[in-house]
């Protein structure tokens, strides 16, 4: 099997290029699809307390042949339990869930900046941490101005930022303070939700110039460019290709061609972290 890229975070941390999405992937069918993407390749798999399906995402884990030691399982706070009673019991509650001694990476989901109790949810995270009931943490879909007040107000800076990152949303400003600060980006929704983006004459050229799928070639400006891909896929066939991507070199020409697809409308629905509040 061929090791997949890593990205380092600040105090060391490592996350591989591709990981394994699982919003939607729920029961019996989530479970052994989870499964098979680990025994497949996958060291890397991403839930939420808000996907409803950490119970799955535990299982798969259990039930793949893979050493459990190798595999990174996260999950995330939602912004309704940001108070750090709440906060905590939510903490443990994940735990118990997934049926981990500890979550590897649990991420606040969304800042929630109205509600403004996040700086409580990442005191929960540190706490937790201490105690060793989480190993790494860090947040998802924050803005350098959410990131910057975490470190001010509890000296700890998160080791990931999970964002909203593709062609048509490239965040090349977020992705470029990320790595003056040493914290991994990872991108949600990384191939985008529709057809559009896959049937884009650029990243058809791409992927007829390396003999891929568009899907492929997509995933493969994500590696290019340092940020951690996190592809949802049910079937083997589908999961393989996703991880496959990670060994696709594209050249700079190629990666600033996709990245131009940017638009300024780009988001894939009305979620600025600004305002957005996560129930």
């Amino acid at each position: 099997m061929t090791a997949l890229p890593v990205r380092t975070a600040h105090n060391g941390f490592t996350l591989p290029a591709i990981g394994l999405g699982t919003y939607r992937l729920n029961g019996d069918a989530g479970a052994a699809a989870i499964a098979g993407a680990i025994d497949a390749g996958y060291r890397l798999v991403d839930s939420a307390f808000n996907y409803e399906n950490e119970g799955a995402v535990g299982r798969g884990v259990a039930d793949a042949a893979t050493d459990r030691a190798e595999v990174i399982v996260t999950t995330k706070l939602p912004g309704r339990h940001h108070p750090a009673e709440r906060a905590r019991t939510s903490i443990e509650e994940s735990r118990f869930r997934l049926g981990l001694d500890a979550t590897d990476l649990h991420l606040i989901h969304w800042p929630n900046p109205i509600q403004d109790e996040y700086v409580q949810a990442w005191a929960a995270l540190v706490e937790a941490q201490q105690r060793g009931t989480v190993r790494q943490i860090g947040v998802s879909n924050f803005l350098p101005e959410h990131l910057e007040r975490l470190e001010r107000e509890t000296g700890v800076l998160p080791v990931v930022n999970q964002i909203e990152l593709h062609p048509y949303f490239p965040q090349t400003e977020q992705l470029a303070y990320h790595r003056e600060h040493g914290i991994i980006t990872e991108a949600w929704s990384p191939i985008g939700r529709g057809k559009e983006l896959l049937e884009e004459p650029v990243i058809a050229e791409v992927a007829a110039a390396h003999g891929i799928s568009p899907a492929q070639a997509v995933l493969a400006w994500h590696v290019a460019r340092e940020s951690v891909a996190i592809p949802k896929a049910s079937s083997l066939e589908h999961q393989k290709a996703n991880l496959a991507a990670a060994s696709i070199t594209l050249d700079e020409a190629e990666v600033e061609a996709i990245t131009a697809l940017g638009r300024a409308d780009g988001r894939l629905f009305d979620a600025d972290p600004r305002s957005h509040e996560e129930s």
